[in-house]
């Protein structure tokens, strides 16, 4: 006889957003595509006023929230999340025996939608805007080469200055136009650990600063399914924020860890499919840690932490992630002084 499935596993497979709410609405538990819409992880948003994470813009829904009676659905609801909009559809339901207690069901209404003829898709406007800053920025760089065969080698300096922000100005732009890439890279089988060491000798051969970097490795896990390019990009990001955020610890140490996620399910929503999630690399430092005021936000475009940072790596991280239907999250370990960025991704079928 088939095992029916537990209801958390039911529940974790749901492509719709459910919180679980108590008294006070108060988020006593979240769903992974709650985690997924809101941004926050589901430890992260247990005993946080829904309140502090979500605004409904239709003030009637805040009175059948408080009433926590109330058997609703209400469509399109504008509703602000971190600094995104959303139109939400709603379901909420209060739970049977236990009062003050509710289910508030969540789906993203752009999630499902086609685009339709004229729209433009997100983030294509960056991508517009980052291919006409690199045509002009190519001519003043062959103006400042031609200028500087002229000049003295005291002002040489001065054309190589231009030539050397241009070049940065144009890695910036390259970022901007990956973020606006609409076509995922390819996927296909990839052995999770040798793509992890071609990053670590990419990263080294880049970064020659001492740093030690731990492997810990579950040999027997299986081929992800993902893309072994992004991957290598996605692990040289995270491996080089780890190295900035250590660089002023006394034994500044990097643990780079393997795992199958037993018993937890994760889901990644990709056109209104559950993906499970179960092969984890984790990349930890033992630095000081994200400022605590960014650490919702650091996923986003333009959110830095760095002094001079664009706060675009993070976001490419993310998106790159994504396109392979996999998830990454963030978590701070105060008590052991750890910080931790974990990808979860699929097993190559």
């Amino acid at each position: 006889m088939t095992e029916i499935p537990l209801p958390s596993e039911q529940l974790a497979s749901l492509s719709s957003a459910v919180l679980l709410l108590g008294p006070g609405l108060v988020i006593r538990g979240a769903n992974p595509a709650a985690e997924q819409l809101i941004g926050i992880g589901a430890k992260r948003l247990i005993e946080r006023r829904l309140q502090d994470v979500a605004h409904f813009e239709e003030a009637r829904f805040y009175e059948w929230l408080e009433r926590g009676d109330s058997q609703i659905s209400a469509l399109s609801v504008k509703t602000r999340i971190g600094n995104a909009e959303h139109k939400l559809d709603l379901i909420l339901s209060p739970v049977i025996d236990h009062p003050g207690w509710q289910m508030l069901a969540m789906n993203d209404v752009r999630a499902t939608e086609t685009l339709g003829e004229g729209d433009e898709p997100p983030l294509r406007a960056p991508a517009i805007l980052a291919h006409e800053i690199k045509n002009p920025l190519s001519a003043i760089r062959g103006a400042a080469q031609l200028l500087g065969r002229k000049l003295s080698d005291g002002d040489k300096a001065l054309t190589q200055l231009i030539a050397d922000e241009v070049d940065r100005i144009a890695k910036l732009v390259d970022r901007m136009q990956s973020l606006g890439r609409e076509q995922p890279e390819p996927v296909a089988p990839c052995n999770l650990h040798e793509v992890i060491r071609r990053a670590i000798n990419v990263f080294r051969a880049q970064n020659d600063n001492g740093v030690e970097i731990r492997e810990e490795f579950d040999p027997s896990l299986p081929q992800v399914l993902g893309n072994e390019d992004a991957l290598v990009q996605v692990l040289i990001n995270l491996i080089s924020n780890a190295r900035d955020a250590c660089r002023n610890v006394e034994h500044p140490q990097i643990v780079i860890r393997t795992r199958f996620v037993s018993g937890l399910v994760l889901t990644a929503l990709r056109l209104g499919r559950p993906v499970k999630l179960p092969i984890e690399v984790r990349v930890s430092d033992n630095g000081s840690g994200i400022d605590p005021a960014l650490r919702d936000h650091i996923f986003e475009p333009f959110v830095s932490s760095k002094k001079n940072g664009q706060g675009l790596g993070l976001a490419l991280v993310n998106k790159l992630v994504r396109d392979m239907d996999g998830r990454i999250s963030h978590e701070r370990d105060d008590a052991e002084g750890w910080t931790h960025f974990k990808v979860h991704l699929p097993v190559a079928r």
